[in-house]
Formats: C-alpha cells, sequence, structure tokens
C-alpha cells in the first residue's frame, strides 16, 4: 500500500516536475534515502520518516510564490496513515 500510495501521491521521482532547486521527492529519492539494517526501526517507519524528511525539503525549495507548507500537515497525516494501515491490516 505505502509504495503504490507514495507513488500516485507523489510521483516516482524521475521527472522534471517533480522537483524544486534539482532536489526530488519521488518515491526513488525516499527509497534512496534509507539506510536498511543500519537503524533500529522497521523498514515502513523508516520509509515515512525519509518521506516526511523529503516532503519538508521541498517545501523549503519550493520557488518563491509558491507557499506549499499548508499542504505539509495533510502529507504528513497521508504518511502515517500507512503505518495505521499496516497494524491494522497486518
Amino acid at each position: 500500500y505505502a509504495l503504490v500510495d507514495y507513488v500516485n501521491f507523489k510521483g516516482e521521482g524521475v521527472l522534471e516536475n517533480e522537483s524544486y532547486n534539482e532536489v526530488r521527492w519521488g518515491l526513488l529519492q525516499v527509497l534512496e534515502n534509507m539506510c536498511g539494517r543500519d537503524r533500529d526501526i522497521s523498514a515502513l517507519d523508516e520509509f515515512v520518516l525519509n518521506a516526511k524528511k523529503l516532503l519538508k525539503q521541498r517545501v523549503l525549495n519550493a520557488p518563491a510564490g509558491i507557499d506549499e507548507s499548508g499542504w505539509l500537515s495533510g502529507w504528513e497525516r497521508r504518511l502515517d496513515s500507512y503505518v495505521d494501515a499496516f497494524y491494522v491490516f497486518g
């Protein structure tokens, strides 16, 4: 659920329009930033933490005149739903 939804939600991270200031926020970038076994958290929790970090960076890198800060809390709730769904259906 998390991987498919994130692609539909924020993209794969391979297109030019999926970046601000040459910093991308798609699925590829979330996965590239994951450390795996070096961290003492589940892969799903690490995925959500990395996605939140990238989306916060997206807000900071937005071009002048584009204020996406109002979207951030909704994006974070959507990411949190991945963990909630795992515990309900997993």
